[in-house]
């Protein structure tokens, strides 16, 4: 028996904007997408000679086939018409899930790394990334975790210059979003401004902080704004924490901030944690391709 080990990394939305409906029912989307430190961890057993399943510690994640690990594990083994002769997967949560991070699409991902990896690069990062496109609309960024402006479903990404050190602070309300329902309420009330991504570019090209956190924008945190008022209070609690730019990530309804120095984020983190918020510190995170 084989046993393979991989993490899985949460994203960020620096920018998120709609911009069309497509025809297949999609939306056309275009969005700057940061992979951060926080991550779930995966263990994989190959040649278990028993039935594949999938489990997790948080017994309320799915677990076996409705598991996007097990379709991301079928996927791949379809493409590459090999067979593991029994295979079970276990994942350590720590990405809080429904929260705009990606933590599903990060750990189906994370299995098609580890896969490729153990079948000596079988498939190159774009063939794996096509792979992870069956799977859902954020697992290609996830296979490679590269800076990038990403534009269709979220599939076609373009490379850009990553977010400079930095340090944010995450906060999960004690609600959850439906995501399906946040497009039809963004469709019915246009956003009064959208993000502009040209500048985002450049203000990572330059590498200043300030300027990054003030151009941050998600056209979803408008629409949740208006019906969850406590998003303001997070946002100001942020602000008035040091972070330099505040934002949503995804379909939220997680919001964070970015900081400059660890110091004022480790102490913004522990301050709104005493106030009963779940809250999470990271950094940036680059996979090394």
């Amino acid at each position: 028996m084989i046993i393979l080990q991989e993490k899985a990394y949460a994203k960020l939305n620096l920018t998120l904007d709609i911009v069309g409906k497509r025809d297949d029912g999609y939306h056309d989307l275009s969005m700057i997408m940061q992979a951060i430190s926080l991550c779930d961890e995966l263990e994989l057993k190959l040649g278990t000679k028993e039935p594949w399943q999938v489990t997790c510690d948080w017994e309320h994640i799915p677990h076996g086939r409705k598991n996007l690990c097990y379709k991301a594990a079928k996927a791949y083994y379809e493409a590459s018409g090999t067979d593991p002769d029994g295979l079970s997967i276990h994942i350590t949560k720590r990405i809080p899930d429904q929260a705009g991070l990606g933590g599903g699409s990060a750990d189906a991902a994370a299995v098609l790394r580890a896969l490729n990896t153990y079948e000596n690069n079988r498939f190159s990062m774009e063939e794996l990334e096509k792979i992870g496109l069956s799977i859902g609309s954020d697992v290609p960024f996830c296979v490679g975790n590269r800076t990038c402006l990403a534009t269709g479903r979220g599939e076609v990404m373009t490379p850009i210059t990553p977010m400079p050190t930095c340090y944010y602070v995450l906060i999960k309300p004690p609600f959850s979003v439906s995501t399906p329902e946040l497009f039809a309420k963004v469709e019915e009330a246009e956003a009064p401004v959208h993000p502009n991504q040209e500048k985002m570019i450049e203000a990572l090209k330059e590498g200043d902080l300030r300027s990054i956190g003030g151009k941050m924008l998600n056209v979803f945190e408008f629409i949740l704004l208006k019906e969850h008022k406590e998003l303001y209070e997070l946002e100001n609690a942020l602000e008035n924490c040091g972070a330099l730019g505040t934002s949503m990530t995804g379909s939220g309804p997680v919001m964070f901030g970015i900081f400059e120095h660890f110091d004022f984020a480790a102490t913004a983190s522990m301050s709104l944690m005493e106030t009963g918020y779940q809250t999470f510190l990271a950094t940036n995170y680059e996979l090394d391709v």
